[in-house]
């Protein structure tokens, strides 16, 4: 059972999220709470002031590639030349690793960003090289740290910046403040948040504290930026401002499917085009990428969806030769429609299993997987979402402890969905409420848009939509109110007359200068 709201009764929902109020740009910490970054900051400027050769060590997915462009623009910004380096997701493998080293060779300093701070072996071949090592990164210490000058990372026990919840992006960020300041030179660092703002919500940093006033000014500059890519963007998708909804949804999936198809520099060339021509092509590079990552993320989820065996807790599926770069949405596709925490493995030539996890509902799907670590050749990631590597010959044990293990968890099979804010009456639906659920924008992780539940609704009309009739709007009514909603991605059947339970968000319907509210609905039970 929910509660029945009022307005005034969300909004002291919606207050919780945010313990510390709204924050101001103001309210950002200042660069030297990070531990290391004077010492960064210093060995940085020694560098540029005895023309020693530094290169960026990135990563592949939106955060490194964001993190790699933000610090390309500033050495390109006080014109000094430096090198940068993404990992190839299918040669290289992730961050700082033993064939990034053989690409550096000749390094004096190396700086990473969004990566490194698992990268023991890797940080002692820098040493034998000669090659100093700065490491900025925003994940999880484990319990053997690299060999570096500097490691810039919130989640130090000596660090006193206040926030552990940060992506890379933003660490690439104060370290460029923190030069900017050492060096007195004038630049704008709104201009560098536009990209920082993009990654907080394509690594799914909580949009609460600091996070939140960063994406909120990020995108405010976003919508009026100067980047050829963002105006190419913006553009081609016919928007005349950006929310985080189109982060999320279409610039985000963009970015990553370099990454993910080919190779992740071509994202971060997108984003440092010097021209609108320029990146108007490369824009058309991602375009593909994209259409090929859906592609083959379709068939790969129909092929993986033959291999479910209702009995399972955990769904595990394996293909040959199935495209790495995108096992891991195919995996959480899985999940969502199996409603199980759901395992992708592609085997190689070799006999070798790669692949991804991702988990569902309560599921430590982490820990459920440790516990067989010992018998994987590669094995990373958190509760919700996982990588390994195995031998084809321990898949069918595997399998089998997987199923045992999840069994022992004795998990509560009950999938309540933790977004329903309460009961909502239709007379509770105006424009007053949008008002309201507006105030508390950006919405996305940590920070979800407001869901109801509606019981006793009516359908009044009902009639498919799109190309291929694949959604679906409808006419509602509840106690003589009546309201339109849409229902993409179905084609479940109802009929007029019926009487259903409602699960949905309320947004404002923009059309040929009227505005209407509209029910999105998630769910029709």
């Amino acid at each position: 059972m929910y509660p029945v709201l009022t307005h005034e009764a969300l909004e002291k929902l919606l207050k919780l999220r945010f313990k510390e109020g709204f924050l101001s740009l103001r309210d950002l910490p200042l660069p030297n709470t990070f531990k290391d970054m004077q010492k960064a900051t210093q060995r940085i400027i020694h560098a540029i002031q005895n023309k020693e050769k530094i290169t960026i060590i990135g990563d592949y997915d939106v955060d490194g590639v964001i993190s790699t462009t933000l610090m390309k623009l500033f050495f390109e910004e006080i014109k000094y030349p430096i090198e940068w380096v993404i990992p190839n997701r299918f040669k290289d493998g992730y961050g700082l690793s033993v064939n990034i080293v053989s690409q550096i060779k000749g390094t004096d300093l190396a700086i990473t960003v969004d990566n490194g701070i698992s990268s023991v072996y890797a940080a002692k071949l820098c040493k034998e090289e000669g090659i100093e090592l700065i490491i900025t990164d925003h994940h999880l210490l484990a319990p053997e740290i690299p060999e570096a000058y500097a490691i810039i990372n919130q989640k130090q026990e000596e660090c006193s910046f206040p926030y552990a919840d940060v992506c890379g992006a933003q660490i690439a960020w104060y370290l460029i403040a923190s030069l900017k300041n050492t060096l007195n030179i004038k630049i704008n660092m709104i201009s560098y948040m536009e990209l920082v703002s993009i990654a907080i919500i394509a690594d799914m940093m909580p949009l609460q504290h600091i996070n939140r006033v960063m994406v909120q000014v990020g995108i405010k500059s976003l919508c009026v930026s100067t980047k050829p890519a963002i105006r190419a963007f913006l553009e081609h998708y016919q928007k005349k401002v950006l929310t985080s909804e189109d982060i999320a949804f279409f610039l985000a999936p963009l970015l990553n499917s370099a990454g993910r198809m080919k190779d992740a520099s071509y994202a971060v060339d997108f984003l440092s085009s010097t021209d609108i021509y320029d990146a108007n092509v490369r824009l058309e590079r991602l375009i593909a990428f994209n259409s090929l990552r859906k592609t083959t993320e379709q068939t790969l989820t129909h092929q993986a969806l033959l291999q479910v065996d209702s009995k399972d807790d955990v769904i595990i599926a394996v293909g040959q030769e199935w495209h790495e770069g995108v096992v891991g949405i195919v995996a959480a596709r899985i999940a969502q429609i199996c409603q199980k925490p759901s395992i992708v493995l592609s085997e190689n030539s070799k006999g070798v299993l790669k692949g991804s996890g991702r988990s569902f509902g309560e599921c430590d799907l982490f820990g459920i997987v440790n516990s067989c670590r010992e018998h994987l050749d590669k094995f990373g990631g958190h509760q919700a979402a996982i990588g390994l590597t195995l031998q084809k010959e321990k898949l069918e044990w595997f399998k089998s402890q997987i199923q045992k293990k999840y069994r022992s968890k004795d998990y509560n099979q009950e999938i309540s969905d933790s977004q329903i804010m309460g009961e909502l009456l239709f007379s509770q639906i105006n424009f007053e409420l949008t008002a309201l659920i507006k105030r508390y924008e950006p919405y996305g992780f940590g920070n979800p848009v407001p869901k109801f539940i509606t019981n006793d609704v009516e359908i009044l009309q009902i009639q498919s939509m799109g190309k291929e009739g694949e959604h679906l709007r409808f006419l509602l009514k509840q106690d003589n109110i009546v309201l339109q909603a849409v229902w993409f991605k179905s084609k479940a059947i109802f009929k007029v007359g019926q009487k259903i339970q409602l699960v949905y968000t309320v947004n404002e319907n923009h059309f040929r200068g009227k505005i209407t509210l509209q029910l999105m609905i998630d769910k029709i039970i």
